[in-house]
């Protein structure tokens, strides 16, 4: 197992203001490896993933970094009456990605991203603003346009939260779990937002991606998958029966293999 250091904070600035961002590294004293960037999910952080990453970055013999986006984990909260704006991914991959790098002395790496669900999103559009900063993508249950199995499930996900335990359960792994939750859940729901896709941004994609999906995602059908075949023809999709919208939890051995092999052929010599 890779050693992981203890999470620290990093000071940015994010559209004008500083923020303080959660982070953790995972083997970072040898340069020489791969660097694996983890982007969470919708309502994650850094705790939520665990212990999986080291898991990843053992497998796959590679340096990790894992770090809790603004509004999640130990980050600066967002502030209640602050709204998520529609293109809040764009300008995490655009703004806040860029700016995390260059706080933990980055720049010139090529990392290679694994994204879950809109961290997925943010790697895909990170990889397609900075082509040549980016190493590979892997996109796990990613989505690239709203669909109404994704609005189904969050509306439910609201009532769990306001009438069941989900709130309960979120505060473990956030600081201001209101702040982490309703972020996402009140932009995911609000009908402007039904207008957002980024399909026309995956042709500037010029990185290997390899997309993992479940059959059974709850979140989003296999046409997130084909749009981003059909618009980046270099994908790799690998379909994972039984298993929904978070691969890394419910197939994580299948998942460590798929991005392992990965990692390595990217670093496969070219002779």
């Amino acid at each position: 197992m890779k050693a992981t250091f203890a999470p620290a904070l990093a000071s940015i600035e994010f559209q004008g203001r500083p923020l303080e961002i959660e982070y953790q590294w995972i083997e970072a004293h040898d340069r020489g490896q791969s660097l694996l960037v983890f982007l969470h999910e919708g309502l994650g952080s850094v705790a939520m993933w665990k212990g999986w990453p080291e898991q990843v970055c053992a497998a796959a013999g590679c340096r990790g970094l894992v770090f809790s986006r603004y509004g999640y984990g130990a980050s600066t909260p967002r502030p209640h009456e602050e709204k998520w704006p529609l293109d809040f991914m764009q300008a995490q991959a655009r703004e806040a990605l860029p700016a995390l790098f260059q706080a933990l002395g980055l720049e010139g790496e090529r990392p290679v991203l694994f994204g879950h669900s809109d961290g997925a999103s943010i790697a895909l559009l990170y990889a397609a603003m900075y082509p040549d900063r980016v190493c590979g993508v892997a996109a796990a249950a990613p989505h690239v346009f709203v669909e109404d199995i994704t609005i189904d499930n969050i509306e439910q996900a609201r009532e769990a939260y306001l009438n069941a335990d989900l709130r309960e359960r979120l505060a473990r792994y956030h600081d201001d779990v209101d702040s982490a939750f309703w972020g996402w859940n009140d932009i995911w729901l609000d009908p402007a937002f039904r207008s957002w896709n980024i399909e026309q941004n995956l042709a500037g994609i010029r990185c290997p991606v390899l997309v993992i999906q479940g059959r059974n995602d709850e979140y989003g059908t296999l046409r997130q998958v084909e749009s981003i075949q059909r618009n980046t023809p270099q994908t790799r999709v690998n379909i994972l029966e039984n298993c929904g919208h978070s691969p890394h939890r419910d197939q994580p051995a299948a998942v460590i293999a798929q991005v392992t092999a990965m990692i390595r052929s990217l670093n496969k010599p070219l002779i």
